[in-house]
C-alpha cells in the first residue's frame, strides 16, 4: 500500500485547478515511472540502467504528449479519434464528485513533466 495520502484541497479555484493538474502529475510518476523503474533488471550495468531510465522517461513525456493532444488523434476525411484523459476529486465517503477537469484543457502536462521530474508537485502540496 503506497504510503502518500492526498494533501489539503485548496481553497481558490486556479490554485484547485492546478493542484489536480499536479495530482495527476504524481499518480503518473508515481505508479506508472515508478512500476517501470522497479522493474529494470536489477543487473543492468550502469550504462544500459541509464539507457533504460531515459527510455521510461521519453515514454512518459510521449504518453503527456497524448494527454495535451500535441499528438494521439487518428482521423479519415470524416472522423477523428482521440484521447480524453481527466483528473477527478471525489468525496472519499460518498464518492460524490467535486471536481474534475479534461487535463488537455489544463496548463499542460508536458509543462508540468519538467518539474515533477525533479519531484516539484507544486507549491499546494499534493501529498502529505
Amino acid at each position: 500500500m503506497d504510503s502518500h495520502i492526498l494533501g489539503p484541497t485548496p481553497s481558490s479555484p486556479r490554485s484547485r485547478e492546478l493542484w489536480l493538474q499536479h495530482a495527476a502529475g504524481f499518480i503518473l510518476f508515481r505508479d506508472i515511472r515508478r512500476y517501470a523503474v522497479g522493474n529494470l533488471d536489477p543487473s543492468l550495468n550502469e550504462i544500459a540502467r541509464s539507457a533504460a531510465l531515459k527510455a521510461i522517461d521519453d515514454a512518459l513525456y510521449g504518453a503527456m504528449m497524448v494527454i495535451d493532444g500535441v499528438t494521439g488523434a487518428l482521423a479519415n476525411s470524416e472522423y477523428v479519434v482521440h484521447l480524453r484523459t481527466e483528473v477527478c476529486l471525489k468525496n472519499a465517503t460518498t464518492g460524490e464528485p467535486i471536481e474534475s477537469m479534461d487535463l488537455r484543457e489544463g496548463d499542460g502536462m508536458c509543462m508540468g513533466y519538467h518539474s515533477w521530474i525533479e519531484g516539484d508537485f507544486g507549491k499546494d502540496p499534493v501529498t502529505v
